[in-house]
């Protein structure tokens, strides 16, 4: 049985979520939060909590055993720009663009 979970418009760059997102894909659950909670990045912090949110999803929801999850698919896609401008001197302005993503975790149980 399958299990959702997604997080949208998060304010972080869908280049640096799909850096942790690559490291977890197709791990085991509990490996995969080891690796979360000893992670430097803040992306980290952002997938540990959605993938928490997987498991009480799969563990309510599906009635499925914690032990026999796995990742089965961690997808990150761009999300809105937020667009701002800076002033400049004699009265110009610059446009700083502030990224943000979607991501959705999938979550599987496999017997072992």
């Amino acid at each position: 049985m399958e299990t959702r979970a997604y997080l949208k418009g998060t304010r972080l760059s869908p280049q640096k979520a799909a850096l942790v997102a690559d490291q977890i894909r197709g791990r085991g659950v509990d490996e995969a939060l080891d690796f979360l909670i000893f992670n430097k990045q803040k992306g980290s912090a952002i997938i540990k909590k959605l993938l928490e949110s997987a498991i009480a999803n799969a563990e309510n929801n599906n009635n499925s055993d914690i032990d026999k999850l796995f990742i089965k698919t961690v997808i990150v896609n761009q999300g809105m720009r937020l667009k701002r401008m800076k002033a400049r001197a004699r009265g110009r302005a610059d446009r700083i663009i502030k990224p943000t993503c979607h991501i959705e975790i999938v979550l599987t149980e496999v017997e072992k």
